[in-house]
Parts: structure tokens; C-alpha cells; sequence
């Protein structure tokens, strides 16, 4: 899970990098890192059904029904699915570009998911650092977004 937080926020991160340093070319690797947090999702889940469920689907459909944390896990990997499954050039043409991005729009829920899974898991335990180091970078990642969205639209509006 935490690999999987990593890379979201990697992901995340390419294109203010590519932006403030002026490296175009870093966009290449955002495919790639989304990819891995995927499959790291998918084997976090994996190893969640195999060590602590021991492959017992009706235990872990019961599990994710009756424990907020385990759900709130489960739909961000439930909507990365769609993500992984058109992060290819192909399906890029067969969506159209503005649905394809529209689509891809759900990596911020699956974010912000994340964050909430992980948070719940570590309150059992009051610890919090994490969470608010992992929380405080996606901020600035989203607040990044919304400042240049905005930017853009004031910009344009007053054209």
C-alpha cells in the first residue's frame, strides 16, 4: 500500500516537475509510474486476500462491507481499473483525447482515496506522520492544478 501511495504521488507529480523544470520529456514516465501504482494496488489487494483472508471471497466481500478503511481501499482500486485499462495509445484514439483525459480525471478521486485509506488504517494506531507528509504533498500536487486551472481561466476570461 504505501509503494502504491508513493507512486500515485509520483505520478502526480510529473507534470508540475516537467513544468518547473522545463523538461517536457518527463512526461513519458507518468504512464509508466501510474502503471506500477496499479500494480502495486493490485498486489497489495492480493496480498490483503491471500495472508489475512486466505482467498475466502465471501470473508473478503463480508470485510470490505463491514470496515470503512478496507472499502474506501477497495473503490480506489476498483476505479484505477478503468485507468490501467486505457493507459494505452490505442485506446487514447479509440475514447477521443477529451474523454480519454476526462477519464483519467479519476486519478485525483483514487488519490484522495489513498489518503483516506491510509489515514484510517494508521488512526487504529495514532500514528499520523505519514499521513500528513503524504497528504501535505498531495495538497500542494492538487492545489497546483486548481492554481494553474484558474490561472488559465482568468487569463482567458479577460481576453
Amino acid at each position: 500500500g504505501d509503494w502504491t501511495l508513493r507512486l500515485l504521488c509520483l505520478t502526480l507529480a510529473v507534470t508540475p516537475l516537467r513544468t518547473w523544470f522545463a523538461q517536457p520529456a518527463w512526461a513519458r514516465f507518468r504512464r509508466m509510474l501510474g502503471l506500477f501504482a496499479f500494480f502495486y494496488a493490485s498486489l497489495h489487494f492480493l496480498a490483503y486476500s491471500a495472508f489475512d483472508m486466505g482467498f475466502v471471497w465471501p470473508d473478503i466481500a463480508a470485510d470490505i462491507v463491514k470496515r470503512p478503511f478496507i472499502l474506501v481501499g477497495f473503490c480506489a482500486l476498483v476505479l484505477m481499473l478503468p485507468l490501467a485499462a486505457t493507459s494505452f495509445n490505442r485506446a487514447i484514439r479509440a475514447l477521443g483525447a477529451a474523454r480519454w483525459q476526462a477519464l483519467h480525471r479519476l486519478v485525483y478521486g483514487v488519490a484522495l482515496l489513498g489518503i483516506l485509506h491510509f489515514f484510517w488504517m494508521r488512526a487504529s494506531k495514532h500514528r499520523f506522520g505519514e499521513v500528513a507528509l503524504y497528504a501535505a504533498i498531495l495538497a500542494v500536487l492538487l492545489g497546483w492544478r486548481v492554481w494553474k486551472a484558474m490561472g488559465t481561466r482568468w487569463t482567458a476570461g479577460s481576453r
